[in-house]
């Protein structure tokens, strides 16, 4: 099987950036080409005009993890009993929220600045599930969102079964003003497009270490040259490590998804031709679900945390369990209508709070997405550039206040931890995969 990811192949390549050879020299150093690296150089290199900018990323610009992910804009999460307006944990999700409204409008400008065309549709999504026990204390989540300027409505039966076109899911929490999709390869490589003339990008350009040289520059060592700079931001979530920085508490989710050739008319017409809309379940390992603007069924349902990535022959087992989450919600597609299968990785911590500090004199870094990476990777760009050039805000501050991720336990006690809490989370999420 080959692993190709459909945001990806839909949206084509750009031209192709040369790899760092040689020894180079910036003002500024971006590791990593994905949403918060790319937001980063604009933001550096409109608060710095004159200065050399330089991003480096391990592979093509734009075409790893930020292309591909589900494309859910986060402004309102679904709350957590904990979490709730009568809660204890009301308060912390109250500033999550507030800071998850200033992503999604991040975004939002991103996208109007550069008009990038990105199919972004500003109409909410649904926190839906077969099992209608796996939503409850509704009222209260209605009004827990409602108090944080979210719209939010209860759906069930047929009501919901019209919306979506599909009779698997018997209840949901429709929530917008704020919450949004977007064709997340498309996003991204729009914010690459549009860098401007003092930001140099160099692709295929594996980072292997940082070291201090004299008057507190630092220098980003490759296989093929090298580059000196006086600040470094570094914004590979996941892949954090590669540089060095390995106390960041944050680790590695591998995910899988398929996406099918579009419903012809015929079948668009026969489950009610449903406006495009997107699904994401109460449980941590339930489906994630988009029905397209072009008629396409996307699903994720499979999360892991593995040590080693998967093979080809591993994820054509993956196809088939997305296979059986679409025969549950539309029967009439098999695996003959998946078009393109392909894996990314989400960069998780404990608490489910992100790393986000200044490391060390002129290197600063940001990780842990939690699964929100378009639009806190977007403000966290933004954010990170402001820190290490020294402009603070109240924003800010609430960022790094509530950048906690959490202690984990050494290897391999953690590996043991995490593969057993998956598999008790993945039995938990059973009816909604």
């Amino acid at each position: 099987m080959e692993n190709v990811c459909g945001w990806i192949a839909q949206t084509g390549n750009s031209p192709a950036r040369g790899r760092l050879s040689g020894a180079q020299k910036a003002d500024w150093l971006v590791i990593g080409a994905g949403i918060t690296g790319l937001s980063a150089a604009h933001n550096l290199a409109e608060m710095h005009p004159q200065a050399r900018i330089v991003v480096v990323d391990r592979q093509r610009a734009a075409q790893g993890a930020s292309a591909r992910n589900s494309g859910f804009v986060v402004a309102h999460e679904h709350p957590a009993e904990s979490e709730l307006i009568d809660a204890v944990g009301y308060a912390g999700f109250e500033i999550d929220t507030g800071i998850s409204r200033a992503a999604s409008e991040e975004v939002r400008q991103r996208i109007a600045r550069h008009a990038i065309d990105c199919d972004f549709r500003d109409s909410g999504y649904f926190f839906a599930v077969n099992d209608p026990a796996k939503l409850n204390q509704v009222a209260t989540k209605l009004a827990t969102l409602r108090a944080l300027g979210a719209s939010a409505e209860f759906l069930e039966g047929e009501q919901l079964s019209r919306k979506l076109g599909t009779a698997h899911y018997q209840a949901a929490i429709w929530c917008g003003k704020g919450n949004a999709l977007l064709q997340p390869a498309k996003y991204v490589q729009g914010l690459l497009n549009a860098l401007p003339a003092n930001v140099t990008v160099f692709e295929d350009t594996d980072i292997t270490g940082l070291e201090r040289l004299s008057q507190g520059r630092l220098r980003a060592n490759s296989t093929e040259g090298c580059i000196e700079a006086q600040r470094v931001l570094v914004c590979l979530n996941a892949f954090i490590p590669r540089v060095g920085i390995a106390d960041s508490a944050t680790f590695p989710m591998e995910l899988s998804a398929s996406l099918t050739r579009p419903l012809s008319d015929q079948e668009f017409q026969a489950i009610g031709a449903p406006e495009p809309w997107g699904v994401l379940s109460t449980r941590p390992l339930g489906a994630t679900v988009r029905l397209t603007p072009d008629r396409r069924v996307m699903i994720r349902n499979t999360a892991e945390y593995r040590t080693r990535d998967l093979s080809n022959s591993d994820l054509a087992l993956r196809q088939q369990h997305h296979v059986r989450g679409l025969q549950r919600r539309f029967p009439f597609l098999g695996v003959q209508d998946i078009q393109y299968t392909w894996t990314g990785h989400l960069s998780a911590t404990r608490s489910g709070q992100a790393y986000f500090d200044r490391v060390e004199e002129g290197v600063f870094a940001v990780a842990g997405c939690n699964g929100s990476g378009v639009a806190r990777g977007t403000l966290w760009g933004r954010l990170l550039a402001e820190l290490a050039s020294g402009v603070d805000s109240p924003l800010l501050q609430q960022v790094m206040q509530r950048a906690e991720p959490g202690w984990l336990p050494p290897r391999p006690f953690f590996d043991i931890g995490a593969m057993l809490r998956m598999r008790v989370e993945a039995v938990r999420a059973r009816s909604e995969i």
